[in-house]
């Protein structure tokens, strides 16, 4: 028997290599096909940050074939979540979305032991955020 996703959810950041590809593998991991997972960034890099990858991988989570994509205003249009890490104006605003900011240091040329911090503040924030997708289902 297969459901539809509770929810769907973009991460977005500049270059859509740290912490959006690191917050698109925790909830992809833990909440598995309950969710459906999207991450872009207003400026893509060309690939995904290293330490990210290594960070992610000390915890069993393999984000080294993901790409960064670029942010489009369909991505958007098709989430429910919109969840931005320091892409400022340049993330499109539709009504009826829920938008959460969360403050999370870039961890753009940082090296393993810089990173696991901030992995660890997201998966603390995806952890809050399924609690919330959960809440909302059982409303």
């Amino acid at each position: 028997m297969s459901s539809a996703p509770l929810a769907s959810v973009l991460f977005v950041c500049v270059h859509n290599a740290g912490r959006s590809q690191m917050a698109a593998g925790f909830l992809r991991h833990l909440a598995g096909d309950r969710v459906e997972v999207r991450s872009a960034g207003s400026i893509p890099g060309n690939q995904v940050n290293p330490s990210a990858v290594e960070a992610m991988a000390e915890l069993g989570i393999d984000i080294a074939d993901q790409k960064p994509k670029v942010l489009t205003t369909e991505a958007v249009q098709a989430s429910d979540y919109v969840i931005t890490m320091g892409c400022g104006d340049a993330c499109p605003i539709f009504p009826g979305k829920n938008y959460l900011d969360w403050a999370l240091e870039d961890p753009a040329g940082k090296g393993v032991e810089a990173v696991r911090p901030i992995r660890d503040e997201i998966k603390t924030c995806i952890e809050a955020l399924i609690a919330e997708i959960d809440a909302q289902q059982e409303a």
